[in-house]
């Protein structure tokens, strides 16, 4: 954590002081990430070395300084993954920025070019459009021409950066493999090759990078590493101070690297949040601005009162509307069905005020079906055969209306038929009253719904705000 911090803390301070590197700085990055690996390993944040950590443990356990020094290889192989890996990851953000922008239709290109790249770009391309409009009036398409090109630059150079660095990571881990065996069985012969294979990886990176300078798609300072082979020529055994100064040189290597893609990603990355979004960033700052001016002209500061009255009257807006539209109609349609359900428990009809009805039709009935057929009627006859009874005098009575109204039934039948009909009725408001009171608690319910449906939208909102 020590080494990449202080790197990453090193490459900014060079980006907005750009210095050399002195031999001195890059002694005393090299010595402390060098520190920082051999004190503790880091836990791994990129993809794992092909090597077996357990065997190679177990392999050094005869020598301390072989085993202290193959340590140490293990750490600078997993700092240049992570580093490499880290790199990439940055550089493909990049290019899936750019290659979006290419993608886009002309007009949306071009207001990129001036309205998404900060103030003085905005003000740039708009004097170059206003004189190129004058000029010529081929404003329009030299402003594509321009857009097409700038993006196409990013993106031909990170297209290539991605490549080279996947490229290198590719033999990087090819090499790693292939000599893996043998820096378990024979680690003093085995890490020199290493090394130099490291080493060569570097140079074959570095005339890969040259070529973006030789085809000018970059004006940073060409990347130069230090070669190995000015430390130590392959062949021999090395020694542990010869070891340790190639595992520094590689971390110098390493170094370069990072500040080289540091700066040409700083030329050419894209525009930072802030930068896209100035323009509504710069009219809520206006709006914010003139709205403090606003508030401080009618504040007790500047000795007016409006604040404190629009806060009252707001303060009473929201009583009234909240007493108006939300707990009155509660409270109203609750004592509207509760008063409702009291009322029609007091004089509604009930079921024993029914049975003397039905009574009162069963007995008019029978005294109509016996006088008619001229004998008792069994006990077991029912109301509905005794109205037929009823209604077939009835009709006999209808052919003689005036027969029927002066000495006949017709009347009486007339009154039967009132009393069935009353009866339906009772009947009807009986089966309604349970009804209602079957559903009493849905109306409760139904009276509560505005106050838990309000709940559950501040629920919500709250929620929402919680989870930003």
């Amino acid at each position: 954590l020590y080494s990449l911090y202080s790197n990453y803390i090193l490459n900014r301070l060079r980006q907005l002081f750009p210095i050399s590197l002195t031999s001195a700085e890059t002694s005393k990055s090299t010595a402390g990430s060098m520190k920082g690996s051999s004190n503790r390993r880091r836990r791994k944040t990129g993809l794992p070395l092909p090597l077996p950590s357990l065997a190679s443990a177990a392999s050094f356990e005869g020598s301390s300084s072989i085993k202290s020094e193959t340590c140490k290889i293990f750490d600078l192989l997993e700092d240049i993954i992570e580093q490499i890996l880290l790199n990439l990851h940055c550089i493909e953000k990049n290019l899936g920025f750019w290659q979006s922008k290419a993608e886009g239709s002309n007009g949306r290109i071009a207001y990129f070019m001036i309205c998404e790249r900060g103030p003085s770009a905005f003000l740039d391309g708009t004097l170059h459009l206003v004189h190129d409009f004058l000029s010529d009036g081929s404003s329009i398409q030299k402003l594509y021409q321009s857009a097409y090109s700038y993006v196409s630059k990013r993106i031909s150079v990170f297209s290539s950066l991605r490549y080279f660095l996947s490229t290198f990571l590719a033999k990087f881990y090819t090499e790693v493999e292939t000599i893996g065996e043998d820096l378990m069985k024979d680690p003093e012969n085995s890490l020199p090759s290493l090394l130099v294979s490291i080493s060569d990886l570097f140079s074959e990176l570095e005339a890969s990078i040259g070529h973006l300078h030789a085809n000018g798609q970059t004006d940073s300072d060409p990347l130069t590493f230090s070669k190995l082979q000015e430390v130590k020529s392959e062949g021999s055994q090395w020694t542990e101070c010869e070891t340790r100064d190639a595992i520094n040189l590689i971390y110098e290597n390493l170094h370069r690297l990072d500040c080289y893609l540091d700066v040409l990603i700083s030329k050419h990355r894209k525009p930072r949040k802030l930068t896209l979004y100035w323009i509504p960033y710069s009219c809520g700052a206006f709006g914010i601005s003139l709205f403090s001016l606003w508030l401080l002209r009618h504040s007790k500061f500047m000795g007016s009162p409006d604040l404190d009255n629009w806060a009252r009257d707001a303060k009473d807006s929201t009583k009234i509307f909240w007493n108006d539209h939300v707990e009155q109609p509660i409270i109203s349609i609750r004592d509207e069905l509760f008063e409702t359900f009291r009322k029609r428990q007091k004089g509604v009809m009930e079921r024993e005020e029914v049975q003397l009805t039905a009574d009162s039709l069963h007995r008019m009935l029978r005294a109509f079906s016996e006088q008619t057929v001229g004998k008792t009627l069994p006990e077991s006859t029912s109301d509905q055969e005794m109205l037929e009874i009823v209604m077939a005098r009835y009709e006999k009575e209808v052919m003689h209306p005036i027969q029927g109204l002066v000495g006949g039934e017709l009347v009486r039948g007339l009154l039967i038929q009132v009393q069935k009909l009353k009866l339906d009725i009772e009947e009807a408001m009986l089966e309604l009253d349970q009804i209602l009171r079957a559903n009493e608690i849905n109306f409760a319910i139904l009276a509560a719904l505005p106050a838990f449906a309000l709940v559950v939208l501040l629920g919500m909102v709250v929620r929402a705000w919680f989870k930003q």
